[in-house]
């Protein structure tokens, strides 16, 4: 039986020294560069997916004789670039969806995404800067560096910008609905002063009852509570009016 059976994610074809078995548990944990006697065994994560906490790693090997190996049993590290361009493609695509994003639901899924794709691209980077310290040579390696962090840069830039542009909508939500509750407020103040405007009039007709004779009431009582009333409901909406303005 392989001694990488208590390690269910290290593919089968891998023999690693018990140096760097020792360093590891039945997980695989984050990812980073372990370093042996004589050899590396590189992990590193699959692009993130959102809602997932999990992550899948993918296991690169240097053997003794500085030959990698990768999760899949081939030879180099050709995987490894693969892996890069996912994360390339992922990020592009997330960035689109930035500017075309327009509903709540969709700011929500970006800043969901977008922070462990930050962090996973700039473990990322970390890992492969790792490795390349105890492999100086290898000229591939030092490349997926340099392109692991620009994913690093993009991976932020995407994060800031999504949380940006969910703070933008907030704001402007906001200022839409404190605009609504202006107009409502508007609304309302005139609809009071029509109704303080008439008030007098309804008060007085209260007090005089309204079961009178109105062939014979329309002599001169009747204009004068009629225009009495108005008049007073006039002045009190110009009182209103200026107290409103004065408190401006």
């Amino acid at each position: 039986m392989s001694k990488c059976s208590d390690f269910p994610y290290l593919p089968s074809s891998f023999d690693p020294e018990e140096e760097i078995l020792d360093q590891l548990s039945n997980r695989p944990g984050n990812q980073r560069c372990v370093v042996g006697r004589d050899e590396l065994l590189l992990v590193v994560h699959e692009v993130p997916k959102a809602g997932v906490p999990e992550r899948e790693p993918l296991i690169f090997w240097r053997r003794q004789d500085e030959v990698w190996m990768d999760y899949s049993g081939g030879r180099g590290l050709k995987r490894l670039g693969d892996l890069l361009d996912r994360y390339t493609k992922y990020i592009d695509e997330q960035e689109e969806l930035v500017e075309a994003v327009d509903t709540a639901a969709g700011i929500f899924a970006l800043a969901r995404i977008s922070g462990p794709l930050s962090r996973a691209s700039r473990n990322l980077a970390l890992a492969i800067e790792q490795t390349l310290q105890h492999d100086e040579d290898n000229r591939e390696l030092r490349s997926y560096r340099d392109r692991a962090r620009e994913l690093e840069r993009a991976a932020e830039q995407l994060n800031h910008d999504a949380r940006l542009t969910m703070e933008f909508w907030m704001a402007e939500r906001s200022e839409q609905q404190q605009e609504a509750a202006e107009k409502l407020n508007v609304t309302a103040f005139r609809l009071n002063l029509l109704a303080g405007f008439f008030l007098p009039l309804a008060a007085i007709g209260g007090i005089f009852g309204m079961n009178v004779a109105i062939p014979s009431f329309t002599q001169g009582l009747f204009w004068l509570i009629l225009f009495g009333g108005l008049v007073t409901g006039g002045l009190v909406v110009w009182w209103v009016i200026r107290k409103s303005e004065s408190c401006k």
